[in-house]
């Protein structure tokens, strides 16, 4: 069966990048321990006790005791390491050191709907993929995966991934995502909810330099076109399922009930019996045998008329309803709600009484 509305725009595929040092990471340096008092003149970070992380400031700088300021924003590890040590020479410092990312605060990913945990989940030097930040943040928490979407804004742009396609094929799992990405969840096929998610994260979202009236431009002309796409793959298949051209399962109603039909199963959805009965009407409770309820099912028969099998359902004690509520119904399912002896018997004789008054009128006519 179909359903109208989800629609697979997936990520587009993005080498591992390497990682660069960003304005709010903090960054670790490592130099030895002291060990005279001639080092603690001339060593590094003598009074730092070996050990020290420094936050990487609005300039891009980091400033170190004795050794001045330096530009590592923008920089691989290994290339601040190079120009570290450079500037160490030049000042006649001691250059034995590591330098490693403590802090990873340059560069995130937002996440947020039916997720756990909504959360700012920051991209380290192994980089980032879409099943790795919803587990950052606690996981998902969609209990009807069916109707569920996984929405990235990213640049200008809406990606869209479709919960059960998401969980079926790892390549959608192991995208990978860019600084700057926002998440969201959304169990509806409404936008709004999404769209007011993006807007109040713009800060997060948007590039680095970018007026957050052009972001916020951005991101309502993509929407707007995102729901006009939607409200025209909706008008088209309401149009087809009014026209018979959607594939419908049906489940019929025979005997008894309050009228003789055929009942469409949703798509991709169960329905009971409970809901069968109940949703046309019910069964005529005047005429209806309340403890000769059958559900007729074919048995899976490669054969045209293979065997059926028939569920019985005996109402008569309205506790016994709630197994309608458990009895799920299939494609081409026949209940049948048997008469009572009684209107049998009514039925006979309305059905004798006039040929029994024919007969004698056509006996005294003669």
């Amino acid at each position: 069966m179909s359903r109208e509305s989800q629609v697979l725009r997936p990520l587009p595929d993005i080498p591992k990048p390497t990682y660069r040092i960003g304005v709010g990471d903090v960054v670790l340096l490592a130099t030895p321990k002291v060990t005279n008092s001639v080092a603690e003149l001339s060593g590094l970070l003598a009074a730092q006790n070996q050990r020290q992380g420094y936050a990487v400031r609005d300039d891009g700088t980091i400033s170190i005791p004795d050794v001045g300021a330096i530009v590592v924003a923008g920089l691989t590890v290994k290339q601040a390491e190079d120009a570290l040590f450079k500037l160490m020479i030049s000042k006649q410092i001691d250059p034995t050191f590591s330098l490693e990312v403590a802090e990873f605060n340059s560069q995130r990913v937002v996440i947020g709907g039916a997720v756990n945990n909504a959360a700012l989940v920051p991209i380290t030097l192994n980089g980032l993929t879409l099943a790795e930040a919803l587990v950052a943040a606690g996981g998902l928490n969609a209990p009807n995966k069916e109707f569920a979407t996984i929405r990235i804004y990213r640049d200008g742009n809406l990606y869209e991934v479709p919960l059960e396609l998401y969980l079926k094929q790892p390549e959608q799992q192991n995208k990978r995502m860019r600084d700057g990405d926002a998440i969201y969840v959304d169990l509806t096929y409404d936008l709004d909810r999404a769209f007011e998610f993006y807007k109040s994260r713009l800060d997060v979202i948007s590039l680095r330099g970018k007026l957050k009236a052009d972001a916020l431009e951005a991101l309502t002309t993509e929407i707007q076109l995102q729901r006009a796409a939607y409200t025209e793959r909706r008008s088209l298949f309401e149009l087809r399922a009014s026209l018979g051209a959607e594939k419908r399962d049906y489940v019929y109603l025979t005997g008894e009930v309050s009228k003789q039909n055929r009942f469409a199963l949703p798509f991709e959805q169960q329905s009971s019996l409970a809901d069968v009965l109940f949703s046309e009407g019910g069964y005529d409770i005047t005429t209806g045998d309340p403890s000769q309820i059958y559900v007729l099912r074919e048995t899976s028969d490669a054969k045209p008329a293979g065997p059926i099998t028939a569920y019985h359902l005996d109402a008569r004690n309205a506790a016994d309803l709630v197994v309608a509520t458990k009895l799920e119904m299939r494609p081409n399912d026949v209940i049948f709600i048997e008469e009572q002896p009684i209107t049998k018997w009514n039925r006979a004789l309305q059905q004798f009484f006039p040929v029994l008054v024919n007969t004698a009128t056509s006996s005294v006519g003669k």
